[in-house]
């Protein structure tokens, strides 16, 4: 088998790897690259392979950095099937559609405010081209073995992280090879642990929080110190919010904060996200996947008042009392926060509060770095409130919880290549395994080929 790396190298975004053996062609992962201009331009660039070529794709979940590339995909040719678990299927009949319909009305708005170079701005794929992907998910259980012929099998494992996640562990007549994807948490909030592998002879291990341990607090005393201070002093808390699996964690935290009595009960909740609202719906129709019970889920659902449309949302700007608002996107690229960053950033008495990774070159990395000033539609915004985050609501293992999975491992990988980090996370990980496992390591470089013998 050759493996080549075609995302998720250097940075946390456009998971993308090709594994290629003698007669079959398979994609594990299809994902947007974000952040950084020069990493969205990626996007742009034609794969080094004809998509006509690739027999199937396999998803690891529904996140854009892990799907979001596969309508562009079926645009340039691509026909086979795309293998997912049930969830990831659910969730991706949103994403791809919100994904794609906000690339049609970004080219749309630049047009008409002729804010783009490009004459005319054009999307990176359609709603159409969105449409024709979603026919082409073929959703598989847990632990099913899929045959691709040739001796070419896999089957996928639960990983945590959001509803839906899987590792995949393939193998031929020679080899195996176990994509983690994204992994969650042993202990989260909502998610179940990933479930504990002990072989294969080749490992691709995610390392977002290589370099990180998550604090040890309770994030629902962090969260509740967050909002109550804002409040007290008249400001309005704006979470921008991942719509997949944070939105969910987020919902739940607060209605556990309200029921303990730790935040006012009558506080505002509002939940301006429409994929957030459609893929928390979802949840219900995949019971026995994560820790809630159906009446927790119940309760996490009747949290947040739900903004429906964009006259509504534009009335949260003009509103002086206190309140929550979870809008997308969590990083603050795009959708429906970004309005209400400039109309609430400016004010010293409201908080931006963060709750999970910002990769570099997004408008919430800046904002974690201190930046004084943002730019949104064309246009620089002040940015005077209180910037908050919380890390450990994250829906990543860090790097301790990452070796103490790995530890389960009866015999070490050949070689485990390190992916989907920071330069600086994705080494420190390479290090801390090599020292702490003594496990031949690697950390691939973007559009490397690699051998697996």
């Amino acid at each position: 088998m050759q493996l080549q790396f075609l995302g998720a190298t250097g940075t946390v975004t456009g998971s993308k790897y090709l594994l290629q053996t003698e007669s079959k062609n398979v994609l594990i992962d299809c994902g947007l690259f974000q952040g950084f201009k020069q990493l969205r331009l990626r996007n742009w660039n034609p794969l080094p392979f004809n998509p006509k070529d690739v027999n199937a794709v396999i998803l690891t979940h529904a996140h854009l950095d892990h799907s979001g590339y596969l309508p562009l995909l079926v645009k340039n040719g691509f026909k086979g099937t795309v293998y997912c678990t049930s969830g990831t299927r659910d969730l991706c009949e949103v994403l791809l559609r919100d994904s794609a319909k906000l690339q049609e009305e970004e080219a749309e708005y630049l047009n008409k405010h002729s804010f783009s170079k490009h004459k005319p701005a054009l999307p990176l794929y359609t709603l159409d081209d969105a449409e024709r992907a979603i026919q082409l998910l073929q959703p598989v259980k847990y632990y099913e073995e899929i045959k691709l012929g040739d001796s070419f099998n896999f089957h996928m494992l639960p990983a945590g992280h959001i509803l839906g996640a899987a590792m995949v562990y393939i193998n031929n007549s020679e080899s195996s090879i176990l994509f983690t994807g994204d992994m969650g948490r042993p202990h989260d909030l909502v998610m179940k642990a990933p479930v504990i592998v002990k072989n294969a002879d080749y490992l691709i291990v995610e390392s977002t929080y290589g370099n990180r341990t998550h604090d040890p607090t309770d994030p629902l005393d962090k969260l509740g110190d967050v909002i109550n201070r804002t409040i007290q002093r008249g400001g309005k808390v704006i979470i921008p919010t991942f719509a997949v699996g944070r939105a969910q964690s987020l919902l739940y935290s607060i209605h556990l904060l309200k029921k303990n009595n730790i935040i006012p009960s009558d506080l505002p909740v509002y939940l301006n996200s429409p994929m957030a609202v459609e893929a928390t719906a979802i949840f219900d129709n995949h019971p026995g996947e994560y820790r809630l019970t159906p009446e927790q889920s119940e309760a996490m659902c009747r949290t947040a008042h739900i903004i429906s449309d964009v006259e509504e949302s534009k009335k949260l700007n003009l509103r002086k009392d206190p309140m929550i608002i979870l809008a997308g996107s969590g990083m603050a690229t795009g959708g429906r926060v970004v309005h209400h960053l400039k109309s609430f950033a400016p004010d010293a008495r409201n908080t931006i509060l963060f709750s999970g990774f910002q990769a570099g070159g997004t408008r919430g990395a800046a904002m974690l770095e201190g930046t004084r000033e943002i730019k949104i539609h064309g246009e620089y915004v002040p940015i005077r409130a209180e910037i908050a985050v919380i890390n450990n609501l994250s829906a990543h293992a860090d790097a301790g919880e990452i070796i103490d999975w790995l530890k389960h491992f009866q015999l070490a990988p050949k070689k485990t290549f390190i992916t989907h980090g920071e330069p600086a996370a994705a080494d420190a990980l390479r290090l801390r395994i090599e020292e702490q496992l003594h496990w031949e390591t690697y950390v691939p470089d973007y559009l490397e080929k690699v051998d697996l013998a």
